[in-house]
């Protein structure tokens, strides 16, 4: 992962790859809607945790949450 920069991870959301990863505990799936924006759909639900179900993401927040990502797995339509 120390290889993986942001960059790529945008490029790659960018040609149509959705992206499997987990954030805090808990497994999300990233794909991108439009020009700077994202949706963000929980995958995992913890009852003692909720989280929202969906959120649409900017770059913005995209850069902040990027650094802790973790186990990512792609797919393609």
């Amino acid at each position: 992962m120390k290889d993986y920069a942001l960059e790529k991870f945008e490029e790659e959301l960018d040609i149509g790859y959705q992206i499997y990863f987990t954030y805090v505990r808990n497994r999300y799936l990233i794909f991108k809607t439009s020009d700077n924006c994202y949706t963000q759909k929980l995958i995992s639900v913890h009852d003692k945790n909720p989280q929202p179900a969906m959120q649409m993401l900017t770059k913005k927040r995209l850069e902040e949450i990027f650094p802790f990502m973790e186990d990512m797995e792609y797919k393609q339509n």
